[in-house]
């Protein structure tokens, strides 16, 4: 193994082991997949059967683009779930990882006509840059891929109407970095609905104000060339201090 692929694996576990931690997991379903570095075609996978809280960098299962197992591990895959991961590494060269989650708040908002809502300053980053791909069922037959990729576009998120959301990045950290700020904007949006069922009235920032702060967000300056680049370090610490068994 390279350094490079063992270097790839700590990254992917650890984001599954904070997708857990963070309680945007469900059950053994699921999936964060990631390319492996320097191998055209292949890409790591979760076990079939594991929970996230359970992944290990040595547990990840390397796989094709059509999820058909290409080293010796003895756990199985969910070949059919890459149906949905597949079609979107192959669309994009910034999917490097791409992240799908049932995860609560933003599965609520996928449902939602206009998904996520400038309501707070965590969603200013998703203004009008968030993809829609309407409900066709179980995500495993091959004619949706054309769809999906085409829903997808260019854009960093994707709500999966009533069913889930979908982020990818050039690095796992930008993935789960983009999924924890929207379901942070998520959770904020579901309460400020729930008071306005109380009488409160919600204050919405011009179209003009919300396009600004989504340009802050999004034309990084300084050094820092990939969302999450600050976060992600910090995250890995907290996982190092208190459970570093994502490691082996």
């Amino acid at each position: 193994m390279s350094p490079a692929e063992q270097e790839a694996r700590v990254a992917l576990a650890a984001c599954y082991r904070l997708v857990a931690r963070l309680g945007m997991d469900d059950v053994i379903y699921n999936h964060i997949s990631l390319r492996v570095p320097g191998e055209e075609g292949a890409f790591l996978l979760n076990p079939y059967g594991m929970l996230f809280e359970e992944i290990t960098a040595s547990s990840l299962v390397k796989i094709d683009i059509h999820g058909r197992k290409l080293d010796d591990n003895p756990n199985p895959v969910n070949a059919a779930a890459f149906v949905i991961h597949g079609a979107i590494h192959m669309s994009r060269h910034d999917a490097a990882c791409v992240l799908h989650t049932h995860s609560d708040a933003a599965t609520a908002v996928s449902a939602q006509k206009a998904g996520l809502l400038p309501l707070s300053q965590f969603a200013m980053r998703f203004y009008q840059r968030q993809a829609f791909h309407d409900y066709e069922g179980v995500a495993i037959d091959l004619d949706e891929q054309t769809r999906l990729i085409s829903d997808f576009g260019t854009h960093p998120v994707m709500l999966l109407r009533n069913h889930g959301v979908l982020t990818v990045g050039r690095t796992p950290g930008e993935a789960f970095m983009l999924l924890y700020y929207f379901e942070r904007a998520a959770r904020i949006q579901l309460q400020l609905q729930a008071s306005v069922a109380g009488g409160a009235e919600i204050v919405t920032p011009s179209h003009e104000v919300c396009e600004h702060a989504a340009r802050q967000f999004w034309e990084l300056k300084g050094d820092i060339l990939i969302p999450g680049e600050r976060e992600w370090p910090a995250f890995l610490r907290q996982l190092d201090r208190e459970d570093p068994s994502y490691r082996s």
